[in-house]
C-alpha cells in the first residue's frame, strides 16, 4: 500500500507542476478549483489500477469518488471558462503580484498547498480501495456510507443546478437565492461535499476500523475548511460586502450548514 500511495503522491505533484506552469502563462491560478475534485477522482483511479486484486467494495469506492470528483471538476472548469479569474484567488495573490512574487506564490500558496490537502482529503478513498482488495461483501456500514453519500450527491448536484439556473436569469441580478435547497441551508453544495466524504470514509471503515482511523483526518479537515476556512467563510465575507442588509437578513433566517426550516 505504501508504494501505491507514494506513486499517487508523485503523480499528483507532477500534474500540479504542469498545471502551475500553465497558470503562469494564463496569469490566473483559479482553475485550480476544478482540479480539486478531478484530482481526487484521479487518485481513486490510480489506487484502483495499482490494487493487486479488485472486488466490489473497491469498485464501489472508485465509482463513488470518480462520480463526485469528475462531475465537480467539469462543473467548476465550465464556471471558470465563463467567468474568468475567481476574486478569491485575486485577493490571495494581489500583494505577491504587486511585489513581483506571483510565480513562487502561485506554486507555494496555491498549487502545492492544494496538492497536499487534496491528497489528505482523498485518503479514505485511496486507502479504502487499496485495503479492500478482492473484498466482495458489502457490509451494512458500507451501505450506510453509500446512503450518506447519496444524500450528499443530491444536495451538491441539486444545489449547484439551482444556483446555475438562478444566475442564468437576468431578472435575478443583484438578488439572493433563497429558494429550493438554498431556503434550508446557505451552502447546500458544501453540506453535500461533507456528506459525500463522510460517506466514503464509512465505506472505508467497513473494510477495517484501522483504515478509518488512519484516514479520518481527511473528512474532518474537509468539514472544517468548508465551514470555517476557505469555503463558507470566504464566500460569505464577499456576499456581505456585495449584498449588505439583504444578505444579513438571509443569514439571520437561514441555517449556515445543516439543513433546517428557515426562521420566521
Amino acid at each position: 500500500m505504501l508504494d501505491a500511495l507514494l506513486t499517487n503522491a508523485a503523480m499528483l505533484v507532477g500534474i500540479v507542476l504542469i498545471l502551475w506552469v500553465i497558470s503562469l502563462q494564463l496569469n490566473d491560478v483559479s482553475f485550480v478549483d476544478s482540479f480539486w475534485g478531478a484530482g481526487m477522482g484521479l487518485m481513486a483511479v490510480a489506487s484502483y489500477v495499482q490494487s493487486p486484486s479488485r472486488g466490489l467494495v473497491g469498485m464501489l469506492l472508485l465509482v463513488m469518488t470518480a462520480a463526485w470528483g469528475f462531475r465537480l471538476g467539469l462543473y467548476l472548469l465550465r464556471r471558470w471558462l465563463r467567468h474568468g479569474e475567481d476574486p478569491r484567488y485575486e485577493r490571495i495573490l494581489r500583494k505577491d503580484r504587486e511585489k513581483g512574487r506571483f510565480t513562487i506564490a502561485a506554486l507555494t500558496k496555491v498549487w502545492l498547498g492544494q496538492a497536499v490537502l487534496l491528497f489528505l482529503v482523498s485518503s479514505p478513498a485511496q486507502v479504502g480501495i487499496l485495503a479492500a482488495g478482492a473484498m466482495d461483501a458489502i457490509a451494512p456500514l458500507a451501505w450506510a456510507g453509500f446512503a450518506l453519500y447519496a444524500v450528499g450527491i443530491f444536495f451538491e448536484w441539486t444545489g449547484d443546478w439551482q444556483l446555475a439556473q438562478f444566475k442564468a436569469d437576468p431578472k435575478n441580478e443583484g438578488t439572493i437565492l433563497d429558494t429550493g435547497l438554498w431556503r434550508y441551508t446557505r451552502h447546500p453544495n458544501y453540506f453535500g461535499d461533507a456528506c459525500v466524504w463522510w460517506g466514503i470514509w464509512l465505506v472505508t471503515a467497513s473494510v477495517g476500523w484501522e483504515w478509518a482511523l488512519y484516514t479520518v483526518a481527511g473528512p474532518i479537515f474537509l468539514t472544517f475548511t468548508l465551514t470555517k476556512w476557505s469555503g463558507a467563510a470566504l464566500l460569505e465575507a464577499g456576499m456581505k460586502k456585495k449584498r449588505g442588509d439583504a444578505y444579513a437578513d438571509y443569514v439571520r433566517r437561514t441555517s449556515p450548514f445543516f439543513p433546517r426550516p428557515p426562521k420566521g
